[in-house]
């Protein structure tokens, strides 16, 4: 396949982003008060360690914590930190790998991973050490908060696409058009994705295509990996539960 790392999809889709949500504004409002609920402390200081455009942490910072953002994109992350001034929030951001997070050991109180960001890590050992660093800059008995697809569904169906989802700007006029194509390895657990965006121009469709990869992590096998990295008590929370959009699992750091 063409050009895959996943810096070169969040770059190229950074401008975009926005438009994958039916309304993102409420997408944020929403996420933010799922999040907030489960982390049960007020003004905490938080890392969104895949934090795009920043729908999570602007939630988040809309409810009064204190929250920093990393994104392997630095368009996504410079993005994420023009969307928060718009919105009267400061969400600091920079550019990090979640294997290698450039904090101090014990800095946080939660870290959120969200938006099956995790599952573009390949293989065993670059999720360990993601999570072993997630793990090292949390506070003792700090919170992690990780979301991805629901895999135990979608292992069991390895599906060939997702839905489509339809974005209307806020005038009721053009709309923008959201699918994806999933084509699965032979080893049943890793697929690559190719995201398809059309957008209106004059009267035609203009279409880009991106491409990237993931590993479907059934929910058992992330929870041993978690608790690998030095994580106790992980439980999964499912949407009808927290009102947030995908499966949560939350863990709190051992000490």
């Amino acid at each position: 396949m063409p050009e895959t790392s996943v810096a070169h999809f969040y770059d190229e889709l950074a401008d975009d982003y926005h438009l994958i949500y039916a309304d993102w504004d409420a997408s944020i409002r929403r996420q933010g008060d799922a999040l907030d609920g489960l982390m049960g402390q007020d003004n905490a200081t938080v890392l969104d360690c895949s934090c795009g455009i920043g729908t999570q942490a602007i939630g988040l910072a809309l409810h009064g914590h204190r929250v920093t953002g990393t994104d392997l994109s630095a368009r996504a992350a410079a993005r994420a930190v023009r969307e928060a001034a718009h919105r009267n929030v400061t969400v600091p951001t920079g550019v990090a790998d979640m294997r290698r997070l450039p904090f101090p050991d014990g800095r946080f109180d939660t870290v959120v991973c969200a938006d099956n960001s995790l599952p573009h890590l390949l293989t065993e050992q670059d999720v360990h050490a993601a999570l072993a660093e997630m793990r090292r800059v949390l506070r003792p008995a700090g919170l992690l908060l990780l979301s991805t697809r629901p895999y135990d569904d979608l292992l069991r169906d390895r599906p060939a696409s997702a839905s489509p989802q339809v974005h209307q700007s806020a005038d009721g006029g053009e709309r923008t058009v959201t699918f994806q194509l999933w084509h699965w390895h032979e080893d049943g657990e890793h697929y690559d994705m190719e995201h398809f965006q059309l957008l209106p121009t004059g009267g035609e469709w203009r279409v880009k295509v991106r491409r990237t990869a993931y590993w479907a992590l059934g929910r058992d096998r992330l929870a041993g990996l978690v608790t690998d990295a030095g994580f106790a008590d992980p439980a999964w929370r499912m949407p009808h539960e927290t009102g947030f959009f995908q499966p949560l699992l939350m863990a709190r750091a051992g000490k």
